[in-house]
């Protein structure tokens, strides 16, 4: 018997119809072990030792191919074809190994890229070894990620309250969104002005922008004031005009490459409005199939546009049968890409068959709409170029003093526009791009005399570069060499779960949480978040696959002055730190307002200086007089003005119902409205903006409306018991009864009816009973010979454990679930057993001596001031990071 193991159960079930009888096919389900999250997983100095720990969960399929392994006459590792398949794979002899399942057994190594009968048998008949090389490179990453992560991130934690956590690519993707966001703050406008006419040559009208004035050239941004354009358009109305040129140019445009990872994530994000994590999602499922026809499209992580020769005829076939001969290329098309790491360029992203359309197939809507995008832009890579033709006219005054310039563009033959055109991203405004392709000109004769029929002159200014959109962030990631693209997926869900970055009209916009963890890297771990740097060691990584570099001399050669930087910032006082930042956001969060004030003067007692302070909840901005003064605020104002913010303390109005003011003010954790409270001696009433609602557009109307929360939607149809709506510090949401359920968003709150928040409520109840219910043991021993209760052994969050009734005991280090036995699990409850009583009578001691508490006091004074001593350390520790 030959047993066969890829990841996951879909790809399983699918290899297991095309190899027959004689195959078992097992999946691993991803990854099976990992390094432990705890200091001590990889030991820098044992030669970056690294301590795996086995997922609970994989532990009970881990035995079950464990036992099949030890049947099998030959064991085939047929995980992904990329490094985190060699991984997998790797992971999993290790295991088999260890639980000495294999001993003579014949382990080979079988990669496809596409998840068709063909290729997987083709696959099994090639087989080879595990590439260790491959697997180093993996071994480096994880250890680097590890010794980042684990390094910085405490760091982090104890310096700059509110942060969670740094990583070696991660932080660097911030960086760019943060630089990004600095530009455009520090963009100043330019005035320019467009000076377009309508001409006519006996001919239908036709438009022309200026290109020369007074006998010079005129560039887009040359005209920069409202008189330059006015004498522009006087010299124009008074000009003789004639055409002096008439150029046609046939032009082709070629179609782009079939796509990789890195392409498909941008495209879907620009088509279909994908995030990175929805693509791969999508692209996953049509790779493993989602019917007995097999894999939809080939493997989804991949750096190559290489298509199999094969696959390119198919694509040809498909061109003849929907578009016709005409749209088919003499030759077939071979693209090419530099890839930084050859073991990584496989096979672009196509459809298994290009004779499957889009419309033959039946998939949820996710699904079909990725597989649309990724089959039309297959067959276009493959089809006829698309020809026009370019026409650029010259009009000129006789002495040459003002020249005006029409361009058009007509499509002769559509070529592969007909099946699919790459999308394009938004380019800064007012920047020298190329020049515009109109539409039709009519035909014209160099000679004719041109009549001036209207002219238009109108005012622009210069715009800052764009915020990163997903696909514009992956693109610059690409280009720079940072992470690869298999990874852009789950940075970007990093930044947004740790809320460094928001998204706003699907434009990251960096927190001040992200500015200041950014700050902090770039003055205190300069080199680490430097670009070039990153670059540089993604290369030193694929010198390690290429087996080029031996993977602990790259962790030894960044482990060294990394150590010495986190060991010099962990020295530092927090006062110190907080003084560069001030400096470094000095122009974000202190900006100037042209008044000629001191930006950093405390607007409430225009005395002390206002600076970057932090508490457990995060940063703020404090004055240096406190307590003297209190005022505090957020560290960036809302819309990002610091005159907003101190002109936020205001009276928006008098409450109708109360006769009490109501007032918006500015604290330390935000804005929030207060009214004082009807009743005499209550507190005030107060509620925080929701995320969304601008201080500085604040009115009565919805203040009023924040301060009646929480509000009472109706009774529930089975209790009557009230169901409420509200904010909270987790979002707005319904309760009931103990049950809190999240709604989408506060406008929400205000409007959400009866039937609608039930519905909510039974959503989240049942949520919760699924995640409630028992978990599966890991393996059941058998019967207590006491009592006949089953002896199992589970998962627990600090590792397995065996379980007897409500007796729990830890399996000893070194122990595999797989392992245990019931004559060892015996001896292990009874010791756990045996401890309990002594507890229990422990416990009872004191309640005994409760009527000689006084003597006893007296007595044992000693002692009793011992225990606060004991903990007198820790507290000191605690203190003292306070301090620094």
């Amino acid at each position: 018997m030959n047993l066969v193991i890829v990841e996951s159960p879909a790809k399983a079930k699918t290899i297991n119809k095309y190899l027959g009888p004689d195959y078992k096919v097992l999946a691993s389900y991803g990854h099976i072990r990992d390094l432990p999250s705890k200091d001590g997983s990889v030991l820098p100095d044992e030669d970056f030792a690294m301590s795996w720990e086995v997922d609970a969960k994989a532990t009970k399929r881990l035995s079950e191919i464990a036992e099949a392994a030890k049947k099998a006459d030959r064991v085939i590792l047929a995980t992904d074809p990329d490094r985190e398949g060699e991984a997998i794979s790797w992971h999993v002899l290790e295991v088999l190994n260890k639980k000495k399942a294999l001993k003579d057994t014949e382990v080979e190594r079988v990669t496809f890229n596409a998840i068709t009968k063909s290729a997987v048998l083709e696959a099994m008949a090639n087989p080879r070894q595990l590439d260790m090389e491959l697997v180093e490179a993996y071994l480096a990453r994880r250890a680097l990620d590890y010794l980042v992560g684990f390094n910085l991130s405490p760091v982090l934690w104890r310096k700059l309250p509110g942060a969670r956590s740094a990583g070696r690519v991660q932080s660097v993707a911030l960086r760019i969104v943060v630089d990004r966001e600095m530009e455009i703050e520090k963009f100043k406008p330019q005035e320019y002005w467009s000076v377009e006419a309508d001409l006519t040559a006996d001919s239908p009208p036709f438009t022309t922008r200026l290109v020369k004035h007074e006998g010079k050239r005129v560039q887009r941004l040359d005209i920069v004031s409202e008189a330059m354009a006015t004498a522009a358009r006087n010299a124009i109305n008074n000009g003789d005009f004639t055409i002096k040129s008439v150029e046609k140019k046939p032009a082709k445009r070629s179609p782009a490459p079939p796509f990789t990872t890195s392409t498909l994530q941008q495209e879907a994000a620009r088509k279909l409005g994908f995030t990175a994590q929805r693509t791969m999602q999508a692209a996953q499922k049509l790779y493993e199939g989602v019917d007995d026809t097999g894999g939809l499209i080939t493997y989804m992580r991949t750096d190559g546009v290489y298509v199999t020769p094969e696959g390119i005829a198919q694509a040809r076939e498909a061109i003849t049968q929907r578009f016709g001969p005409a749209y088919v290329p003499s030759e077939p098309r071979y693209y090419k890409v530099k890839a930084k790491n050859a073991q990584e360029a496989h096979e672009a992203i196509r459809p298994t068959n290009m004779l499957r359309h889009p419309d033959s197939v039946n998939l949820e809507q996710d699904l079909k709409r990725l597989y649309e995008l990724i089959w039309k832009r297959m067959i276009a890579s493959q089809m006829e170029s698309a020809r026009m033709d370019r026409t650029t006219i010259e009009i000129e005054t006789p002495d040459g003093q003002t020249g005006l310039r029409a361009t058009g563009q007509v499509i002769v033959f559509d070529g592969f526009i007909a099946a699919y055109e790459e999308g394009r991203d938004e380019k800064q405004k007012g920047a020298e791009d190329d020049e515009d392709e109109g539409g039709r000109l009519p035909a014209l004769k160099e000679g004719a005399k041109a009549q001036v029929q209207a002219i238009r002159t109108d005012q622009h200014f210069t715009e800052p570069p764009p915020r990163f959109s997903e696909a514009t962030l992956v693109k610059k990631l690409e280009e720079l060499g940072i992470g690869r693209p298999s990874t852009y997926a789950s940075i970007l869900s990093t930044l947004r779960d740790r809320e460094y970055v928001r998204m706003d009209k699907n434009r990251f916009y960096p927190e001040d949480k992200g500015r200041l963890v950014t700050a902090f890297l770039e003055q205190f771990f300069t080199k680490w978040v430097e670009y070039d740097f990153t670059a540089a060691l993604e290369g030193q990584l694929d010198e390690v696959s290429a087996g080029d570099l031996n993977w602990k001399e790259l962790l030894r050669s960044f482990w060294g002055d990394f150590h010495a930087a986190t060991q010099a910032a962990g020295e530092l006082r927090t006062t110190a730190i907080l003084d560069h930042l001030n400096e470094a956001l000095g122009a974000h969060i202190f900006p100037d307002k042209g008044d000629g004030k001191d930006p950093r003067l405390c607007p409430v007692c225009n005395e002390g200086q206002l600076s970057l302070k932090t508490s457990r909840f995060g940063a703020f901005i404090g004055c240096s007089r406190y307590p003297e003064c209190k005022y505090t605020r957020p560290v960036a104002s809302p819309d990002g003005a610091e005159g907003a913010a101190e002109s936020g303390d205001r009276e928006l109005g008098v409450d109708p119902v109360t006769g009490k003011p109501v007032h918006l003010k500015i604290g330390r954790f935000g804005p929030y409205v207060e009214t004082e409270a009807a009743e005499e001696g209550a507190k005030p009433r107060r509620s925080s903006l929701p995320k969304g609602w601008s201080p500085a557009s604040l009115d009565l109307d919805r203040a009023l409306k924040l301060l009646s929360l929480p509000r009472v939607v109706g009774e529930h149809p089975e209790d009557g018991k009230p169901i409420t709506a509200s904010l909270g510090r987790f979002g707005p949401f319904v309760a009931h009864d103990g049950t809190y359920a999240n709604v989408s968003d506060i406008e929400e709150v205000f409007e959400v009816g009866l039937n609608r928040a039930v519905a909510l409520l039974a959503e989240k109840r049942a949520g919760r009973a699924a995640r409630g219910s028992a978990a599966a043991p890991l393996k059941e021993l058998g019967a207590h010979p006491e009592d006949g209760a089953a002896v199992q052994v589970m998962a627990g969050r600090y590792g397995p454990y065996v379980k007897w009734n409500k007796v729990n005991a830890t399996l000893p280090k070194g122990t595999e679930p797989d392992d245990m036995t019931l004559e060892a699990a015996l001896p292990l409850l009874a010791a756990k057993a045996g401890a309990a009583p002594k507890k229990k009578a422990a416990a009872k001691k004191p309640a005994a001596k409760k009527p000689a508490a006084k003597k006893a006091t007296a007595e044992k004074k000693p002692a009793a001031a011992k225990k606060p001593a004991a903990k007198k350390a820790p507290a000191k520790k605690a203190a003292k990071a306070a301090e620094e």
